[in-house]
């Protein structure tokens, strides 16, 4: 039986299992659910010793007392005795590596238990410095925001002045797996509520492996390519300026991350990027001043913006030009060399 296919028992007053029937089994609370239990059930069905594993639903201590693990409920955080709730008073625990967030059940679990499952899903070897860099990255880009949600700790606290929202978003996962819980006018029974954790529990881990698989076998190769071309970018002009990929990769995250690491002097902060698109013309992107920033540290210039194709070759001094856009955040070349061409006269601008 798969992880994601596993029975969830009936949530009840008492519920009794046969010793004879099951050496495991994974407690957490019935009634409504939330994405960090859902998520913490899924990843410890992932470990062999809860892979059939069945999860009972209840509040009930002396049941919850009989099984193997109990998570998000109990009012106890003991790795010792495989207890992780996180609702009492006094809790405190947070990931470290530099996360200060208050963890939920689904970081306590994924803190204690994460290395095992990257490496076992990768098919590398625990001791391999990959699994500790796809755990923290995993961490940071997933786990993080569901224990910041489930302890009502907000995206942008009241205490920085910061206006109010512009729009609201109900589609991260945590909304998702809220949506699955019965409506106020709909059947909410024990059973029901059962069977709609279960598929909250399958929709939050295949979204974990999905990352995993993602920051795993695409970001981290990426890693290595990134740090090449920043290294060498003196080779491609001597302002340090401009980054070349002659091929593409997801650079960002792996730029901003590797920055601090690379003694970069303001003198020699890179401004462009240039790699190839999909269509066989190439792309000079201006660096963001952040990661999610639509500010660029030196946008392309003015007069290009919003221009095309022979209009822009006579505005840049740049034959083979097809676009600029009118943010100046991005534009592009039908060859390597005419990328180049704007890069640096963009940086001379």
């Amino acid at each position: 039986m798969s992880a994601s296919a596993a029975a969830v028992e009936p949530a009840s007053k008492k519920v009794k299992l046969d010793d004879d029937q099951v050496k495991t089994s994974i407690g957490t609370h019935s009634g409504t659910f939330h994405a960090d239990e859902a998520l913490a059930v899924f990843l410890l069905r992932l470990l062999p010793e809860y892979k059939d594993a069945p999860v009972v639903r209840t509040r009930h201590l002396p049941t919850l007392d009989e099984q193997t693990i109990v998570v998000d409920v109990g009012d106890v955080y003991d790795h010792a005795k495989k207890r992780y709730d996180h609702h009492y008073r006094g809790f405190a625990e947070v990931f470290g590596h530099g996360f200060n967030t208050k963890l939920s059940s689904a970081g306590l679990v994924y803190k204690h238990y994460g290395q095992q499952i990257i490496a076992s899903r990768l098919g590398w070897d625990l001791a391999d410095p990959r699994v500790e860099q796809v755990w923290l990255k995993v961490y940071k880009e997933f786990i993080e925001a569901l224990d910041a949600i489930d302890n009502g700790v907000s995206l942008y606290p009241a205490s920085l002045g910061l206006p109010a929202p512009a729009y609201r978003s109900r589609t991260d996962l945590s909304s998702r797996v809220g949506h699955l819980n019965p409506a106020w006018n709909e059947d909410g029974s024990d059973r029901v509520l059962d069977e709609r954790f279960q598929l909250a529990s399958t929709m939050a881990g295949e979204e974990f492996l999905s990352r995993v698989d993602y920051y795993g076998k695409a970001w981290l190769p990426g890693s290595e390519l990134v740090r090449a071309a920043v290294e060498q970018r003196m080779s491609v002009d001597p302002s340090g300026r401009i980054i070349l990929f002659e091929q593409y990769a997801p650079w960002k995250d792996h730029y901003f991350e590797l920055e601090p690491t690379l003694s970069i002097t303001s003198s020699t902060e890179p401004y462009y990027v240039i790699y190839p698109d999909s269509g066989g013309s190439w792309r000079v992107q201006a660096i963001p001043v952040a990661p999610e920033s639509f500010e660029s540290r030196k946008a392309l210039p003015e007069p290009w913006r919003g221009l095309r194709g022979e209009t822009l070759d006579e505005k840049a001094g740049v034959k083979g030009c097809v676009f600029t856009h009118a943010s100046g955040f991005i534009g592009g070349n039908q060859t390597k060399e005419g990328a180049l061409e704007m890069a640096r006269k963009s940086v001379d601008a």
